[in-house]
């Protein structure tokens, strides 16, 4: 790595730390700063899971108050869900041939990029429109599961808009849901991605460190910034990334 780049993908993480902690959406500047240096499409999207991999179980500790009051045969359900979905996903990515993932990617993002920024239009959509219950519920949750193992973007507002059609009220426990299946799910993933070797473990380190001091500077950043101002900027970096990728594809 040369200066440019430990500088590039240390700033990548550092704010990808900071909007996760505030909005979510960290992936949009992880993954695209990895590609940026020369890491290939499928290696980069692994090492993004793993940079922002810690900043999940931070998450989910800050609702444990509302996690302990969730029926614990529900949770084991979704974490095995998340644990199954996870590798799954990884799994999938595997056996992508890097030319079709690298022509998926723009859609991904521009797919992750509409979600996130009709978040809360979306959940409002599902909880209206969709009644998953039981076996459906499940699978549901199964398939948003490998959709986060083989590309987290988006992930969280997917998750918040399942909960809701499986009638969940509680934003507490939602958010704390969210975080914590997104670390069982990623922590699955990662560990399928380390194992198959494709990892490319200078950077991650690098980033998992960026990302976990951003992390922290978020909690102090969201007391003098919105949400709001937070999510326009994740989501114009989503539709700049989406339309880069695109036009490398043609």
């Amino acid at each position: 790595m040369t200066i440019f780049d430990i500088s590039l993908l240390a700033m990548a993480a550092f704010f990808a730390g900071i909007v996760n902690s505030i909005a979510g959406g960290g992936s949009f500047l992880t993954f695209p700063a990895l590609v940026f240096t020369g890491v290939p499409t499928i290696a980069a999207n692994a090492t993004s899971a793993v940079a922002v991999f810690p900043g999940y179980l931070s998450g989910a500790l800050g609702f444990l108050k509302e996690l302990r009051d969730f029926p614990l045969r529900q949770w084991l359900v979704l974490l095995g869900l998340s644990l199954l979905g996870g590798v799954l996903g990884a799994l999938l990515l595997l056996i992508t041939p890097a030319s079709v993932f690298a022509a998926v990617v723009p859609w991904l993002l521009g797919f992750a990029t509409l979600i996130f920024a009709l978040g809360y239009r979306v959940s409002a959509w599902a909880e209206r429109n969709i009644k998953a219950e039981g076996f459906t519920g499940n699978f549901a949750t199964l398939l948003v599961c490998i959709y986060g193992g083989y590309f987290n973007g988006g992930l969280g507002i997917v998750l918040l808009a399942l909960f809701s059609a499986l009638g969940m009220r509680d934003i507490n426990l939602m958010n704390g849901l969210k975080n914590g299946m997104s670390f069982v799910l990623s922590g699955a993933s990662v560990v399928t991605f380390a194992l198959a070797g494709i990892v490319v473990w200078p950077q991650a380190l690098l980033m998992m460190v960026a990302a976990t001091i951003g992390g922290y500077c978020g909690a102090i950043v969201a007391r003098r910034l919105s949400a709001g101002v937070v999510r326009a900027i994740v989501v114009c970096i989503g539709l700049a990334m989406t339309v880069v990728f695109a036009a490398k594809t043609l």
